[in-house]
């Protein structure tokens, strides 16, 4: 049986955009590799990193396709083409960059990837269930990761104080720079808490949360991108409803009348409407479907009597 050859070590015949980005797909399906870090297919994540690496807009693959690049900018697409491939290092870490609409974030290997459909809803500003933006006045973000969300939430209620709030120290230094990129130091406070354990005696308008939601058996099998990710941010008990449990417990004492808590729980809906029948869960329509987000009242939590 021939032996295999390391194509990364001839690359010398790619001269073009359209060269390297025929050899990153080859390269991506050949790998096997996984996607799910800002795309869901070999071509559009090859066309990303390309685009990035050369300081081309984003938007606007055809205009350069034909276009010869320098052995600089050859050797830079080759070194990052391969560390996808070899490391299999999410696209996001090697760019320090993800998006969540139109709206770019700062991230590295101390955050999870940003991912979350409450992003979607927040672009609406929670319509309808929130009937006056500017009537929230207080918000908080759990386990804000990059700070994403909390940032998104400054921008859609623009009267709210935000508490963005994360147990890594690490995270949070990461969500400063994003909420120094926004400008938005005056409006969004970084809080180290497990979930809102050091909350005492804070009330909110509004309670958003992606938390860990992650099973015992799915950590078990995740694939290598995502355990290049922060266990802390993924893993959540047997089940992957151990943080869902404690924040359903604490959320009422830190919500206002008719507060509202808005919160991700990935696959686990009907594991979640077992653990607690009495809930009147509302699932929010988003682009992956309604059974991913939930939202509660603060009155609805109280009167099932957790």
């Amino acid at each position: 049986m021939p032996k295999k050859t390391d194509a990364f070590k001839d690359t010398e015949s790619l001269i073009t955009v359209r060269d390297w980005l025929r050899f990153a797909v080859s390269r991506f399906n050949e790998a096997g590799l996984f996607f799910g870090h800002g795309t869901d297919n070999a071509f559009d994540e090859a066309a990303y990193l390309i685009l990035h690496t050369l300081h081309l807009p984003l938007d606007r693959l055809e205009p350069f396709l034909d276009a010869s690049l320098n052995h600089g900018e050859g050797d830079q697409l080759k070194s990052i083409i391969e560390r996808r491939v070899k490391e299999r290092v999410p696209a996001a870490y090697l760019t320090n960059e993800a998006w969540l609409g139109n709206y770019r974030f700062y991230v590295d290997e101390r955050v999870i990837v940003p991912r979350s459909f409450i992003s979607e809803l927040l672009q609406e500003q929670l319509s309808p269930w929130v009937h006056d933006p500017e009537a929230i006045h207080s918000a908080a973000d759990i386990c804000t990761g990059s700070g994403c969300l909390a940032i998104l939430m400054a921008i859609a209620f623009p009267n709210a104080g935000i508490d963005a709030v994360d147990i890594s120290a690490d995270a949070l230094k990461v969500a400063k720079k994003n909420v120094a990129d926004y400008g938005l130091e005056d409006h969004v406070h970084l809080i180290k808490s497990d979930l809102l354990a050091s909350l005492k005696g804070k009330t909110y308008d509004l309670i958003i949360t992606n938390p860990p939601y992650v099973n015992a058996p799915s950590m078990a099998e995740l694939p290598e991108e995502y355990q290049q990710e922060p266990g802390l941010a993924l893993a959540s008990g047997e089940d992957g409803l151990d943080h869902i449990r404690r924040i359903l417990a604490d959320a009422p004492s830190h919500l206002n009348p008719g507060g509202l808590l808005v919160a991700e729980i990935g696959h686990n809906r009907d594991e979640l409407e077992m653990a607690f029948p009495k809930l009147p869960f509302t699932w929010l329509d988003t682009s992956g479907g309604d059974e991913y987000v939930f939202l509660l009242r603060k009155e609805d939590i109280k009167k099932a009597r957790l």
